[in-house]
């Protein structure tokens, strides 16, 4: 079988990002998302299927990562590679946020990312080498009152993949979390975190650098990966201060437009 690596919210930011910088790494890629369009588009410019097979699907669907692991295996591929990318996020009080809305933020930050490494890593095991990626978030780090379900997504992330990675020691497989801040991409958009909210005005990356700082510490074998020393000295900085400082800043950058404007 031909080895892959295959890299999930592929059709647009640090997702289509990951894709062109393996690419010119030399990788062959399987290329998963939702938008087939986009992700067809994505997979000619890298050279079409012989060196990116667009593979579009919902990842909120139950069985998702079942039909991946079957399509891939099917056209005679198998992952060396996983990048965990996809995931959805919504800016609003909890008690505001539609029950569809969640539940697709848990089915694919959480359920898919845990089926798919499942469904993958017997493949990696019995070859004895392999890369797993999740994409977490600095969010991981603390609760993020108005991205609530989100950050709690994204701790679980974090945590799945140390744990992981410690089981996986010794084994060839290597883990990696990646845990990126704000990055110039459409999730502030589709995640509803508009030009109102005062996050928007702290510095952002690029998706470039967010992946390039991925994949110089996974040829170093790091396991957590913070992007930007900004974001670096946030996360340091949490550890000397009451928990619920950081808890009233995160809420005061991401509090809706909607909420500020009635309490001001």
């Amino acid at each position: 079988m031909e080895l892959r690596a295959l890299v999930t919210g592929a059709s647009s930011g640090i997702g289509a990002a990951y894709a062109r910088a393996l690419k010119a790494r030399g990788e062959r890629l399987i290329l998963v998302a939702r938008r087939e369009e986009r992700l067809e588009r994505l997979a000619e410019e890298l050279g079409g299927e012989e060196w990116a097979v667009p593979l579009p699907v919902d990842l909120s669907d139950d069985d998702a990562a079942t039909r991946l692991r079957d399509e891939v295996a099917a056209r005679g591929l198998a992952v060396d590679l996983l990048v965990n990318n996809a995931g959805l996020g919504h800016t609003a009080p909890f008690g505001e946020q539609s029950p569809a809305v969640v539940r697709a933020m848990l089915h694919v930050n959480v359920r898919a990312l845990v089926e798919l490494t499942h469904a993958l890593l017997p493949g990696m095991q019995e070859r004895g080498r392999g890369r797993i990626v999740n994409v977490a978030s600095n969010a991981a780090f603390q609760a993020v009152p108005f991205l609530t379900v989100y950050a709690a997504t994204k701790a679980f992330v974090l945590s799945f993949t140390e744990g992981l990675a410690e089981e996986l020691r010794g084994s060839g497989i290597q883990v990696q979390a990646l845990c990126p801040g704000l990055t110039r991409t459409e999730f502030l958009d589709v995640a509803g975190t508009h030009d109102g909210l005062r996050v928007t005005r702290t510095p952002m990356l690029t998706a470039e650098d967010v992946v390039e700082a991925s994949l110089d510490a996974l040829d170093r074998g790091k396991l957590r990966v913070i992007t930007g020393l900004t974001n670096r000295l946030a996360v340091f900085a949490q550890r000397f201060v009451p928990g619920f400082v950081p808890r009233r800043v995160a809420a005061e950058l991401y509090r809706p437009r909607a909420e500020t404007e009635r309490e001001s």
